[in-house]
């Protein structure tokens, strides 16, 4: 008889077959030696590629860009901006790209990355990917919320219900950086309130309720060991079940990151132990694992595991 498979896959690009196929292409040719290397393409074509099959599915380039910036080197986003200097795609990853390796403390790198995005998203009118690079690396440096104001503005005008800018903003406002637990539940609460049946964004309660989890926990002390109780609250019960009822029953569309709101699900129901739910959610989700939040609990892939045993999702 055979038994299923338990391993657990991280993957910064989730369950993006096609994004990962890219990376494995981006990194192959640095992995390639002798005969055969000098046919490689370049390491910025896959991506070329990648990002003119997505289009303009906004939430989809947001996740596949975020997670390429981090990838390709800075190099060989200029070999693709010389070999192609009238790509817009070329322009934006440029940008993303700088954000990304910008060094907080360089007024300089900074600076840079600052002007390119706001270029490339001048060029590209309807794309909110690089303002939404400008909106993290504005949150990284730790600059006041309302510095940030006319970059979220301008990214809600062009997609209202991007899910990765308002979790960018959501990180922005968190106790754990710039925000309390105040702000960052009024900004879920809104955001959510005002979501269409479907929208992932419906989860945006249950991500504040963990920011506030994972606060409590860094504090130390008493907010620590009673930081469990968090998940018991009347609030918590309420933001289960729109998350559940809004976006996880309500047949969704698939969206580019709907692992990660998998796991925050599974998670949260976990901790307030609902379990026959946990489970269900641990069926669709599969083996596929993102750090936060089991990184809040002491072994992240054992308890990953565990209770996906331990519902019968397994």
């Amino acid at each position: 008889m055979l038994r299923r498979s338990t391993a657990v896959r991280i993957r910064p690009e989730l369950d993006d077959y096609e994004l990962s196929q890219a990376l494995t292409d981006i990194r192959a040719p640095h992995q390639l030696q002798g005969f055969g290397a000098d046919r490689t393409r370049p390491a910025w074509q896959p991506v070329a590629d990648l990002l003119d099959a997505t289009g303009t599915d906004w939430d989809r380039r947001t996740h596949r860009v975020s997670v390429l910036s981090r990838v390709l080197s800075p190099a060989a986003v200029d070999h693709w901006r010389n070999y192609a200097p009238d790509s817009v795609d070329a322009v934006v990853m440029r940008a993303c790209v700088q954000a990304v390796r910008a060094a907080p403390g360089s007024v300089k790198e900074v600076g840079q990355a600052q002007t390119s995005c706001v270029r490339a998203a001048h060029i590209h009118p309807g794309d909110p990917a690089a303002l939404i690079a400008l909106l993290e690396l504005m949150r990284e440096r730790g600059l006041p919320t309302r510095r940030a104001s006319p970059i979220w503005r301008e990214i809600i005008r062009r997609d209202p219900g991007n899910r990765g800018a308002h979790h960018v903003v959501l990180r922005y406002l968190s106790p754990r950086a710039h925000g309390s637990v105040s702000d960052v539940t009024t900004f879920a609460w809104h955001a959510a309130s005002h979501a269409p049946p479907g929208s992932p964004l419906a989860l945006l309660p249950l991500a504040a309720r963990a920011e506030h989890f994972a606060h409590a926990l860094d504090s130390g002390g008493t907010k620590a060991l009673g930081a469990h109780r968090i998940w018991h609250e009347k609030a918590a019960a309420s933001e289960l079940d729109l998350a559940l009822r809004g976006w996880f029953h309500s047949a969704p569309a698939p969206h580019a990151a709907a692992v990660s709101d998998l796991n925050l699900l599974a998670f949260a129901l976990v901790k307030a132990r609902w379990l026959p739910d946990a489970a269900r959610v641990f069926q669709r989700l599969g083996p596929h694992m993102t750090m936060f939040p089991w990184d809040t609990m002491e072994d992240p892939v054992k308890s990953f595991t565990y209770w996906r045993q331990r519902t019968g999702a397994v």
